[in-house]
């Protein structure tokens, strides 16, 4: 019998073939919903702004803020450092300053006696001008006052304050607080009607290296002076740079600072102070600034408000860093007169004649290596802990004198009033 070309199919094969069919068209759907959402969702991200709305003729992309919202205007050709200048520069003064000063010199006219006898006495004093800057840490309108901090040696001695805001005005200033250890003052002014805005403080223990640092200040009498830089290196000690006098640890930056911009504010760029300018390196390594970080100038500016002045515990010591490498290749010299201790710490350059520390028996090449109870290995750490003592209790030292070790009691008095190099 021939074979029949035609395939017969039963009505159960025909249900699989629709079950099939329909399975292959819901996959196909749900395919196409799944691209749709992938293509929205890439959009979204992609235009991020709600789609742009014509209303009245003007081409809106926001909804607009509340009449009380207080926003601050941007424009897409400013940059972060300008947002941040606005928010600060309301707050940054310059200061004029006025100090009778002693003539040292010897005037010739004086060695004619003829001269003297017509002329007489002549003056041997003169008025000396400098000029800083400086910043609005409050305003107080209650009190009728605005504080603004700036460094103690633009303000240290002088006779007459004149602070100048940033709108023009003119304001005789008087120095309520100065701290010639840490280079920071207080000056005063009367603030009637809140017309004095102060500036925003940050936290200088949040700044990491390579952060935005903006110095603000009035530099060689030019009012109004912006430079950025970053932060390049954090407590930087001010012994490293000559200063034995001060217990900071600075705050590095390649933001230009110079004469006049002591006492300036150093911003971040949010607009909040960071530091006070302090410090510009001049011949080899110039263009180095340093700023005093704001949370010790917030601290001192308190005890400054409440106390007028602040007593830090002294020792009478000038001491450098010994290492082991340092003292083994001292060693090593044959010439060598004095042998060093092979260890950490720091070592006593010179004791102040008449000071605690002469008192106690220490001497010229005595290395300090402890004292309270802590390990010191460089005289950084030791003044942190003669800062952290109190004035008229002993603090125990251990020091390495030769092949000796002995336990020395020093009791700290208040450090004698210093005047810092202008």
């Amino acid at each position: 019998m021939p074979h029949n070309s035609t395939a017969l199919v039963s009505p159960y094969d025909k249900k699989l073939r629709f079950i099939a069919l329909a399975r292959l068209l819901l996959r196909r759907w749900v395919s196409a919903l799944a691209a749709a959402a992938t293509v929205a969702l890439a959009l979204v991200l992609a235009f991020p702004q709600p789609l742009l709305a014509q209303a009245d003729g003007l081409t809106t992309a926001e909804t607009p803020e509340p009449a009380t919202a207080q926003v601050t205007p941007q424009h897409p050709n400013h940059s972060f450092v300008a947002m941040a200048v606005r928010r600060v520069a309301p707050a940054v003064v310059r200061i004029d300053t006025e100090r009778r000063v002693q003539d040292s010199g010897l005037n010739p006219m004086l060695l004619d006696p003829l001269l003297r006898d017509a002329l007489g006495d002549l003056p041997n004093t003169y008025q000396q001008h400098g000029q800083g800057s400086g910043v609005v840490i409050v305003a107080n309108p209650e009190k009728n006052l605005a504080l603004v901090l700036t460094n103690a040696h633009v303000v240290d001695g002088v006779d007459n304050v004149e602070v100048t805001l940033a709108d023009g005005r003119s304001l005789t200033g008087t120095v309520s607080g100065s701290d010639s250890v840490t280079d920071l003052a207080l000056v005063t002014l009367p603030n009637s009607g809140n017309t004095i805005q102060a500036a925003q403080l940050g936290d200088s223990a949040s700044l990491e290296v390579g952060d935005w640092a903006i110095a603000l200040g009035n530099p060689y009498g030019l009012d109004s002076t912006v430079t950025l830089g970053i932060i390049s290196n954090l407590h930087r000690s001010i012994a490293s740079l000559g200063f034995a006098d001060k217990r900071l640890e600075l705050i590095q930056t390649d933001a230009a600072i110079n004469p006049g911009n002591s006492g300036g504010p150093l911003v971040n760029a949010a607009g909040e102070v960071i530091g006070i300018n302090t410090l510009v390196r001049s011949g080899p390594g110039a263009g180095l600034g340093f700023a005093i970080p704001v949370n010790l100038a917030r601290h001192v500016a308190m005890l400054l408000e409440s106390q007028g002045e602040i007593t830090h515990p002294y020792l009478g010591l000038q001491m450098v860093q010994l290492t082991r490498r340092r003292a083994r290749q001292y060693n090593a010299d044959p010439n060598t007169l004095l042998k060093l201790p092979e260890r950490d710490g720091a070592l006593v350059r010179k004791v102040v004649e008449a000071s605690p520390a002469e008192r106690a028996g220490l001497r010229r090449g005595d290395l300090v290596v402890g004292a309270d109870h802590q390990t010191v290995h460089e005289p950084a750490e030791l003044l942190a802990l003669v800062e952290a003592s109190q004035v008229g209790r002993p603090l125990q030292l251990h020091i390495q004198r030769g092949e000796q070790e002995l336990r020395l009691e020093v009791t700290p008095e208040a450090m004698p009033k210093l005047t810092m190099p202008g």
